[in-house]
């Protein structure tokens, strides 16, 4: 009788084991439902050099029309926060997730963002307005808050013809390190023609259109190495690649 016994006292330990945890697990998960939102994390991914501040990030979340702070975590709405935040020019996605997390006091909710922003790649100043572009073309507005070490353009630029014409130029100047050390500005005058200044030496570079851009470069490239390199820097006014396969030095 004796193993009946140890096998029911056995099974009945299990059993209150059991119960035990079913109404622990049962008491946890309604504890947790009650549990409110008491801090909201914002977090960064990619490295743009566009930031906007943690403050700022929050008073976007929290303008999606719906209270955060103090509101039970399970009727806080990650989809409406993520649409309101991504709505802001300078952020590309955002990302809303909730969590439970102990301290000190016991539990509390958490509502953490994960912001990714545009990465400009060009800065246009002209009539049609002052702003940055991704590489899609996506403008973004300037602010105080952050500046961008891109190419600038000025002059007479459509927003179609800096999407289509100057984003490949400045990304073409940008990977070249010779090109990024030695052009300071683009400029589109008022026939379209795109020129640039130059940080070394005074003159002016005429380039035309962007049709055959490698190929421009590199008979510039050319000059620059056979013709400016014997001390010619300041010789002369403009060089123009303007027209295929010709380099047109024009002296002061």
């Amino acid at each position: 009788m004796k193993p009946i016994v140890r096998k029911i006292a056995s099974v009945t330990g299990w059993s209150l084991l059991g119960l035990f945890l079913a109404g622990t697990l049962a008491f946890s998960s309604r504890e947790m439902n009650d549990i409110e939102c008491r801090e909201i994390v914002v977090k960064y991914a990619g490295n743009s050099p566009i930031r906007l501040s943690e403050r700022e990030v929050i008073r976007l979340a929290k303008s999606a029309g719906q209270q955060i702070i103090g509101k039970k975590l399970t009727e806080v709405n990650t989809g409406m926060i993520e649409t309101e935040v991504a709505k802001n020019k300078t952020i590309l996605r955002a990302d809303a997730f909730k969590s439970v997390v102990r301290d000190s006091s016991g539990f509390k909710g958490v509502v953490t963002l994960k912001v990714r922003h545009r990465t400009p790649v060009l800065r246009v100043i002209s009539s049609q307005g002052n702003y940055y572009m991704d590489a899609k073309g996506h403008k973004i507005p300037p602010s105080v808050g952050y500046t961008a070490d891109v190419q600038v353009a000025t002059g007479n630029i459509r927003d179609e013809a800096a999407k289509e014409e100057l984003i490949p130029l400045a990304a073409f100047i940008q990977k070249d390190r010779f090109w990024r050390a030695q052009i300071r500005q683009i400029h589109v005058n008022g026939t379209g023609n795109i020129l640039f200044t130059t940080l070394v030496g005074d003159h002016l570079i005429e380039f035309g259109s962007p049709e055959n851009m490698e190929e421009k470069f590199r008979n510039l490239r050319a000059f620059y190495d056979q013709v400016l390199a014997e001390n010619n820097w300041n010789k002369y006014d403009r060089i123009s690649v303007k027209y295929k396969n010709q380099v047109i030095a024009k002296k002061k």
